[in-house]
């Protein structure tokens, strides 16, 4: 007997000679090629044997679905009219994100959508895109880095604190952060999440453990950054134990890392493969919840989600101990991400590609640019936007766009001008490149309550 599994060995078990054949040999081939053939042979017997045993295990769970009830794949033509949508700051808004939501709204899972006055044009759905769909969930309309957030801290230390701290502060944020692929912390940090069953139980997830912890406390690169500013706050809430002043802050944004990104590549290719789609949304292939790997992108992203919140807890716990200071106020919002909420009277799945939750007091930072002020908010649960709110300013320039417009004279002088100081960043990320952040916050007044602003000092981005 030879040790590479065939088909044919599987035909002996007694398979049907159909796609399980082909499942089972992905699975064994993806994740449990290394085990000798004899031993995957007992445990195949046992599931052709008892299939049902089997539903939601890593390995053999997609095959004991393709014995028992075998996913359908058939083309999905688009609907000839769109699920119901409202647009916040038309205006505002470039033609191109209008027509990928356009093209979403006519899947035939869409029940209704909506678009953040800082929306621009994406991939798959637009940035600043909100789309319901009916028990499935599109892993490319959650985006790549996905569980992308924002975190704020507040400190109970006085504006002032900046004054002649400048070259102290921003050898803490050079020190105690980390952006990019190459970058790590060199002492690594434990954390809860590691120890969460997804690692034992997803096989793909077992497989990213040890990228995820290297990774724990870092930042990607593009746009994401960690700041020092100064919050000023207007409305603070009771809880917060906190006067109505200015105080010191840190402000930080990035997701999932590698592993987000593994996870997203993975399921959108699985996606295309059960749902194919014209190609102008080819992108939005869907994962029925009743599948295997439905319910497995679902519970993987939930874990991607709450890693990136592990990363920026580590972030702000390494800050902290830095500066010598307890935080007073955390304050966190995410995006690129898939929530089952109900939507006029009906559960469906969320997502919000660059869009974040703003449910009736639910708290959230929207952030400006690197010279421009971010807005600590609470959502107003507004049933047009499916209860969100942008995720930021939104650009006006694309990456490309900017290296051809920008130089880094220009970028200078803005910073210049508004007393902040850049560690790192591109000219792909300069200040100019994002839309008027006053105007997209007076675009959404129906959609959030401001409570405070936050206004950047020392950025820190990836070089």
């Amino acid at each position: 007997m030879g040790n590479k599994l065939s088909g044919k060995d599987l035909i002996k078990l007694g398979f049907p000679k159909n796609n399980a054949i082909n499942i089972a040999l992905g699975q064994i081939n993806r994740y449990r090629k290394r085990e000798k053939k004899e031993s995957i042979l007992t445990e195949a017997k046992q599931v052709l044997l008892h299939p049902e045993k089997f539903k939601g295990d890593g390995t053999w769970g997609k095959v004991a679905e393709g014995l028992v009830n075998p996913v359908q794949v058939k083309f999905n033509e688009l609907r000839t009219t769109r699920a119901p949508f409202s647009i916040f700051g038309e205006n505002e808004i470039d033609e191109q994100a209008k027509f990928q939501l356009y093209d979403a709204l006519k899947l035939p899972i869409s029940v209704k959508g909506a678009l953040m006055p800082d929306a621009h044009y994406g991939y798959g759905l637009p940035i600043g895109g909100v789309l319901a769909t009916d028990n499935a969930v599109i892993p490319y309309g959650v985006g790549v880095d996905i569980g992308c957030r924002m975190s704020l801290s507040i400190f109970d230390l006085p504006a002032s604190f900046f004054k002649g701290k400048d070259h102290q502060l921003q050898a803490i944020l050079k020190d105690n952060t980390k952006f990019g692929m190459s970058e790590t912390h060199k002492i690594k940090a434990d954390h809860e999440v590691f120890y969460r069953d997804e690692f034992k139980t997803i096989p793909l997830v077992k497989q990213l453990l040890d990228k995820a912890y290297k990774q724990l406390g870092s930042s990607g690169g593009g746009n994401h950054f960690v700041e020092f500013g100064i919050v000023k706050l207007d409305n603070p809430l009771p809880e917060w134990k906190l006067e109505a002043k200015e105080y010191v802050a840190v402000l930080s944004h990035s997701g999932s890392r590698g592993f987000g990104a593994n996870i997203a590549k993975h399921y959108t290719y699985l996606a295309s493969k059960q749902c194919p789609l014209p190609k102008n949304v080819q992108h939005l292939a869907w994962l029925d919840l009743n599948t295997h790997d439905g319910q497995e992108y679902w519970m993987a992203m939930n874990l991607a989600g709450d890693y990136a919140k592990a990363c920026h807890e580590d972030i702000h716990r390494r800050l902290a101990k830095a500066l010598g200071k307890r935080i007073a106020v955390t304050i966190e919002n995410h995006h690129n991400f898939a929530w089952k909420e109900m939507v006029d009277g009906k559960e469906c799945i969320v997502h919000r590609k660059g869009a974040t939750p703003a449910a009736k007091g639910q708290l959230g930072i929207i952030p400006g640019s690197m010279t421009a002020p971010g807005f600590i908010v609470m959502g107003k649960g507004n049933e047009d936007s499916l209860q969100s709110a942008s995720h930021g300013a939104g650009r006006l320039f694309s990456r490309a766009k900017c290296k051809t417009t920008f130089t880094q004279s220009q970028i200078n002088k803005v910073l210049k001008y508004n007393d902040v100081t850049l560690i790192g960043g591109n000219i792909d990320e300069a200040p100019m490149a994002y839309k008027n952040i006053n105007t997209v916050m007076n675009l959404q007044t129906e959609l959030v309550d401001v409570l405070g602003t936050f206004t950047p000092k020392i950025v820190r981005m990836d070089r």
